[in-house]
């Protein structure tokens, strides 16, 4: 895997710096990603708004010649995986994922020698590297479905989110083998400070994500994806929420709910906030800068994108019947 480099350029301001946006997509047929996670002036640009795969599904399904990924390192992968053909880029080559980093692939593949007999399942926050290694990805939305896919005597190892991975085997009585890794972002967040907040406003709602850690999930009055979080207070009658994931999201909550509160859970003391400093190195003068030069660029090897392609379509297969993707 090899990349190209973007140089500096000047600042506008963010009026200026949207039109400019704006022209550059129209000139060069680009779609513009972004996550959830991104700050909210990246996310009132893009033309889709969402989890990393139903971005990237989206991207695929269009003519666009560029897929701009407002997103982190391994989404801008799994874009060039499902639309080889595109020219993919990402606004800042440093937007990383800490989940994906614990995972790395010479030690995974000795982790899989020492499980002989096991089957892979991936989280797909995890590097196209890592997904070569894999028979089958699941998402956030879709993890408990896909692990009850295989038969219950199946030998399974699940990575990379041990939390996750904790999570679904605490629902099926399951004891897959799981890779020692988290996103630092939810596993930070402590039970302690959830009983803090679910004391200060008992008439919130607490709602996570299932990369937290056990004791969060246990407090949880729901626990979802992200895109599942923001359907459930979408559809909730509660006027309150106490939101334990990465507070880029809480933009589209308040979009969709105007009326209704939102907090996030604190990373620490310091600020209300629990925000991914991956996912914010992202910015609107970047993605004006990638746009115009083209770069950087995600460019993986034929071989890599076949490879790691194939557990996505099993996944894709699997679930198609049941409408798991979410």
């Amino acid at each position: 895997m090899s990349f190209a480099t973007t140089p500096s350029a000047g600042t506008l301001t963010g009026n200026a710096l949207m039109h400019e946006i704006e022209a550059l997509r129209r000139t060069k047929n680009a779609v513009i990603l972004a996550h959830y996670y991104q700050e909210p002036e990246i996310q009132e640009i893009a033309d889709f708004v969402g989890d990393s795969l139903q971005l990237s599904q989206q991207a695929a399904q269009t003519r666009a010649d560029i897929i701009v990924f407002a997103g982190v390192h391994f989404m801008a992968e799994t874009a060039k995986i499902l639309s080889p053909d595109k020219k993919v880029l990402l606004p800042d080559l440093e937007a990383g994922c800490s989940l994906a980093d614990s995972c790395p692939p010479e030690a995974f593949s000795r982790f899989i020698e020492a499980y002989p007999g096991h089957r892979v399942i991936s989280y797909i926050n995890c590097s196209a590297a890592i997904k070569t290694m894999s028979d089958v990805i699941c998402t956030s939305g879709n993890a408990l479905q896909i692990v009850a896919s295989f038969h219950k005597d199946e030998k399974l190892i699940f990575a990379p989110d041990k939390n996750l991975g904790a999570y679904i085997n605490g629902i099926t009585g399951r004891k897959m083998v799981l890779w020692d890794g988290s996103c630092h972002v939810h596993n930070q967040l402590s039970d302690e400070k959830v009983i803090s907040m679910k004391v200060q406003y008992p008439d919130a709602l607490l709602i996570a994500h299932p990369e937290c850690r056990g004791p969060v999930l246990a407090l949880a009055d729901y626990i979802g994806s992200t895109a599942a979080l923001l359907e459930y207070t979408r559809k909730s009658s509660a006027r309150r929420f106490i939101v334990a994931t990465e507070g880029g999201i809480l933009h589209q909550m308040r979009k969709a709910s105007p009326g209704k509160e939102f907090m996030v859970v604190p990373a620490d003391e310091t600020c209300a906030c629990n925000d991914c400093p991956y996912m914010k190195l992202n910015t609107l003068e970047k993605l004006r800068n990638c746009l115009r030069d083209e770069m950087p660029e995600i460019l993986l090897d034929t071989a890599t994108i076949q490879q790691a392609r194939k557990p996505i379509v099993a996944m894709l297969e699997l679930s198609k019947a049941a409408n798991l993707i979410r």
